[in-house]
Protein backbone atom coordinates (compact mmCIF):
# COMPACT_ATOMS: atom_id res chain seq x y z
CA UNK A 1 0.00 0.00 0.00
CA UNK A 2 1.27 3.62 -0.95
CA UNK A 3 2.11 5.88 1.80
CA UNK A 4 0.13 8.85 2.72
CA UNK A 5 1.35 11.75 0.72
CA UNK A 6 1.50 13.56 3.67
CA UNK A 7 4.76 15.68 2.26
CA UNK A 8 2.79 16.52 -1.25
CA UNK A 9 0.21 17.69 1.07
CA UNK A 10 1.74 19.99 2.79
CA UNK A 11 3.59 21.63 0.07
CA UNK A 12 1.06 22.27 -1.61
CA UNK A 13 -0.61 23.80 1.64
CA UNK A 14 2.53 25.85 1.67
CA UNK A 15 2.15 27.01 -2.05
CA UNK A 16 -1.30 28.14 -1.51
CA UNK A 17 0.09 30.22 1.85
CA UNK A 18 2.42 31.64 -0.04
CA UNK A 19 1.19 32.38 -2.93
CA UNK A 20 1.84 36.35 -4.38
CA UNK A 21 -1.13 38.44 -3.90
CA UNK A 22 -2.42 41.18 -5.69
CA UNK A 23 -1.17 44.44 -4.62
CA UNK A 24 -4.53 46.06 -5.35
CA UNK A 25 -7.22 43.54 -4.46
CA UNK A 26 -5.52 40.81 -2.10
CA UNK A 27 -7.12 38.31 -4.73
CA UNK A 28 -4.30 35.58 -5.79
CA UNK A 29 -1.70 36.75 -8.08
CA UNK A 30 -1.05 36.09 -11.78
CA UNK A 31 1.81 34.00 -13.03
CA UNK A 32 3.94 34.79 -10.24
CA UNK A 33 3.53 38.30 -9.88
CA UNK A 34 1.50 40.56 -7.47
CA UNK A 35 -0.79 40.84 -9.33
CA UNK A 36 -4.02 39.12 -10.01
CA UNK A 37 -5.36 38.15 -13.57
CA UNK A 38 -8.55 40.20 -13.38
CA UNK A 39 -6.08 43.57 -12.39
CA UNK A 40 -3.44 42.73 -15.16
CA UNK A 41 -6.34 43.08 -17.74
CA UNK A 42 -7.07 46.12 -16.73
CA UNK A 43 -3.33 47.62 -17.13
CA UNK A 44 -3.54 50.73 -19.35
CA UNK A 45 -0.77 49.94 -22.00
CA UNK A 46 0.75 52.88 -23.55
CA UNK A 47 0.81 51.41 -27.01
CA UNK A 48 0.56 54.30 -29.21
CA UNK A 49 2.67 57.84 -28.33
CA UNK A 50 4.80 60.42 -29.13
CA UNK A 51 8.27 59.21 -29.75
CA UNK A 52 9.82 62.41 -28.39
CA UNK A 53 7.46 62.83 -25.12
CA UNK A 54 5.44 59.45 -24.65
CA UNK A 55 1.69 61.61 -24.96
CA UNK A 56 -0.78 58.95 -25.52
CA UNK A 57 -2.08 59.76 -29.14
CA UNK A 58 -3.31 57.74 -31.65
CA UNK A 59 -0.76 56.62 -33.88
CA UNK A 60 3.34 56.47 -33.55
CA UNK A 61 4.84 59.83 -34.22
CA UNK A 62 5.93 62.92 -32.80
CA UNK A 63 3.35 65.10 -31.56
CA UNK A 64 2.58 68.80 -32.45
CA UNK A 65 4.60 70.46 -29.43
CA UNK A 66 7.36 68.42 -30.04
CA UNK A 67 7.53 68.70 -33.73
CA UNK A 68 7.13 72.68 -32.80
CA UNK A 69 9.49 72.54 -29.97
CA UNK A 70 12.51 69.39 -30.33
CA UNK A 71 12.59 68.30 -26.37
CA UNK A 72 15.88 67.29 -24.64
CA UNK A 73 14.73 63.99 -24.78
CA UNK A 74 15.56 61.76 -27.94
CA UNK A 75 12.94 58.78 -27.18
CA UNK A 76 10.42 58.77 -24.50
CA UNK A 77 8.87 55.51 -23.57
CA UNK A 78 6.06 55.57 -21.03
CA UNK A 79 5.11 51.50 -20.81
CA UNK A 80 1.11 52.65 -18.99
CA UNK A 81 -0.94 55.59 -19.46
CA UNK A 82 -1.72 56.67 -16.36
CA UNK A 83 -5.01 55.49 -14.45
CA UNK A 84 -6.19 52.05 -12.98
CA UNK A 85 -4.35 50.51 -11.46
CA UNK A 86 -1.36 52.64 -11.48
CA UNK A 87 -3.18 55.01 -9.94
CA UNK A 88 -3.29 52.69 -6.67
CA UNK A 89 0.42 51.71 -6.64
CA UNK A 90 2.54 55.06 -7.51
CA UNK A 91 0.89 56.98 -4.66
CA UNK A 92 1.89 53.78 -2.12
CA UNK A 93 4.99 53.49 -3.85
CA UNK A 94 5.71 56.89 -3.85
CA UNK A 95 4.25 58.16 -0.46
CA UNK A 96 4.18 55.42 1.78
CA UNK A 97 6.91 53.66 2.00
CA UNK A 98 5.41 50.60 -0.24
CA UNK A 99 8.56 48.96 -1.73
CA UNK A 100 6.42 46.07 -3.24
CA UNK A 101 4.70 48.11 -5.09
CA UNK A 102 7.55 49.88 -6.54
CA UNK A 103 9.02 45.89 -7.29
CA UNK A 104 6.23 45.45 -8.98
CA UNK A 105 6.40 48.51 -11.40
CA UNK A 106 9.47 47.32 -12.24
CA UNK A 107 8.54 44.24 -13.39
CA UNK A 108 5.73 45.60 -15.39
CA UNK A 109 7.76 47.74 -17.34
CA UNK A 110 10.90 45.60 -18.16
CA UNK A 111 9.26 43.62 -20.90
CA UNK A 112 8.22 46.43 -22.90
CA UNK A 113 11.90 48.46 -22.55
CA UNK A 114 13.35 45.36 -23.52
CA UNK A 115 12.66 46.33 -27.05
CA UNK A 116 13.72 49.92 -26.85
CA UNK A 117 17.18 51.24 -27.81
CA UNK A 118 19.41 49.56 -25.63
CA UNK A 119 21.50 52.62 -23.49
CA UNK A 120 24.90 52.65 -22.07
CA UNK A 121 23.25 53.06 -18.35
CA UNK A 122 20.37 53.86 -16.55
CA UNK A 123 19.80 56.85 -14.09
CA UNK A 124 17.47 57.57 -11.91
CA UNK A 125 15.84 61.36 -11.74
CA UNK A 126 17.33 61.90 -8.40
CA UNK A 127 15.95 63.58 -5.56
CA UNK A 128 17.05 66.52 -3.53
CA UNK A 129 18.64 64.61 -0.21
CA UNK A 130 16.15 66.85 2.00
CA UNK A 131 13.62 65.11 0.03
CA UNK A 132 15.28 62.23 0.76
CA UNK A 133 15.62 62.27 3.95
CA UNK A 134 11.87 63.55 4.72
CA UNK A 135 10.68 60.53 3.04
CA UNK A 136 13.58 57.74 3.58
CA UNK A 137 14.35 56.51 0.00
CA UNK A 138 14.50 57.63 -4.10
CA UNK A 139 11.38 56.16 -5.05
CA UNK A 140 13.39 56.75 -8.88
CA UNK A 141 16.52 54.86 -7.28
CA UNK A 142 14.14 51.87 -5.81
CA UNK A 143 12.78 51.82 -9.18
CA UNK A 144 15.29 51.70 -11.35
CA UNK A 145 17.17 49.45 -9.68
CA UNK A 146 15.26 46.05 -9.95
CA UNK A 147 14.99 47.36 -13.76
CA UNK A 148 18.85 47.64 -14.53
CA UNK A 149 19.01 43.93 -12.85
CA UNK A 150 16.18 42.57 -15.41
CA UNK A 151 17.57 44.46 -18.14
CA UNK A 152 21.35 43.35 -17.62
CA UNK A 153 22.40 47.11 -17.75
CA UNK A 154 24.46 49.26 -15.45
CA UNK A 155 23.11 51.46 -13.07
CA UNK A 156 24.27 54.99 -12.45
CA UNK A 157 22.97 56.36 -9.90
CA UNK A 158 26.13 58.53 -8.84
CA UNK A 159 26.34 61.00 -11.82
CA UNK A 160 22.99 63.16 -11.74
CA UNK A 161 22.69 65.00 -8.44
CA UNK A 162 19.72 67.61 -7.55
CA UNK A 163 21.07 70.41 -6.01
CA UNK A 164 18.11 72.71 -5.38
CA UNK A 165 15.20 71.33 -3.32
CA UNK A 166 12.32 72.41 -5.38
CA UNK A 167 8.89 72.22 -4.49
CA UNK A 168 6.94 69.17 -5.22
CA UNK A 169 5.56 69.48 -8.77
CA UNK A 170 2.16 67.96 -8.31
CA UNK A 171 1.27 71.60 -6.67
CA UNK A 172 2.32 73.57 -9.95
CA UNK A 173 1.12 74.45 -13.17
CA UNK A 174 2.80 73.55 -16.58
CA UNK A 175 5.15 76.99 -16.79
CA UNK A 176 5.58 77.18 -12.88
CA UNK A 177 7.02 73.13 -13.19
CA UNK A 178 9.44 74.31 -15.64
CA UNK A 179 10.69 77.68 -13.84
CA UNK A 180 10.74 74.84 -10.29
CA UNK A 181 13.23 72.65 -11.83
CA UNK A 182 15.21 75.12 -14.13
CA UNK A 183 18.94 74.27 -12.62
CA UNK A 184 18.04 72.31 -10.66
CA UNK A 185 20.48 69.02 -11.50
CA UNK A 186 24.27 69.04 -11.86
CA UNK A 187 26.23 65.98 -13.45
CA UNK A 188 28.99 65.11 -11.27
CA UNK A 189 32.30 66.67 -12.20
CA UNK A 190 35.04 64.66 -13.77
CA UNK A 191 32.98 61.35 -13.87
CA UNK A 192 32.98 58.70 -16.52
CA UNK A 193 30.09 59.54 -18.75
CA UNK A 194 28.23 57.10 -20.76
CA UNK A 195 27.40 58.16 -24.59
CA UNK A 196 23.87 56.83 -24.06
CA UNK A 197 21.74 57.00 -20.69
CA UNK A 198 17.87 56.37 -19.61
CA UNK A 199 16.33 58.53 -17.01
CA UNK A 200 13.85 56.65 -14.84
CA UNK A 201 11.35 58.18 -13.03
CA UNK A 202 7.65 56.77 -12.21
CA UNK A 203 5.57 59.05 -13.94
CA UNK A 204 5.88 61.74 -16.55
CA UNK A 205 3.66 64.71 -16.52
CA UNK A 206 4.72 67.68 -17.98
CA UNK A 207 8.14 66.24 -18.55
CA UNK A 208 9.23 69.09 -16.90
CA UNK A 209 11.81 67.16 -14.64
CA UNK A 210 12.83 64.98 -17.19
CA UNK A 211 13.78 67.63 -19.61
CA UNK A 212 15.45 69.00 -16.88
CA UNK A 213 17.52 66.05 -16.24
CA UNK A 214 18.43 65.51 -19.85
CA UNK A 215 19.97 69.21 -20.53
CA UNK A 216 21.81 68.85 -17.32
CA UNK A 217 23.56 65.27 -18.84
CA UNK A 218 23.32 66.87 -22.22
CA UNK A 219 25.71 69.98 -21.42
CA UNK A 220 28.38 67.24 -19.58
CA UNK A 221 28.47 65.94 -22.42
CA UNK A 222 26.32 62.86 -22.63
CA UNK A 223 25.49 62.18 -26.45
CA UNK A 224 21.54 61.27 -26.12
CA UNK A 225 19.06 61.24 -23.53
CA UNK A 226 15.92 59.04 -23.07
CA UNK A 227 13.27 58.33 -20.45
CA UNK A 228 11.82 55.48 -19.40
CA UNK A 229 8.92 55.98 -17.07
CA UNK A 230 6.25 53.41 -15.78
CA UNK A 231 3.43 56.40 -16.67
CA UNK A 232 2.00 59.00 -18.67
CA UNK A 233 -0.19 61.57 -17.88
CA UNK A 234 -2.57 62.11 -20.86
Amino acid sequence: MDAPKVDGWWQHATRLLLAPRCLICRERGHNGADMCASCTKQLPWNLTSCLRCGLPMATNGECGDCLQRPPALTQTRAVFVYGFPLDRLVPRFKFHHDLAAGRLMAELMAGPLASAPRPDAIVPVALHPHRIRQRGYDQALELARPLAAALALPLRPDLLHRVRATAPQSELDAGQRQRNVARAFRVVPHAALPGHVALVDDVMTTGATLQAAARALLGAGVRRVDAWVCARVP
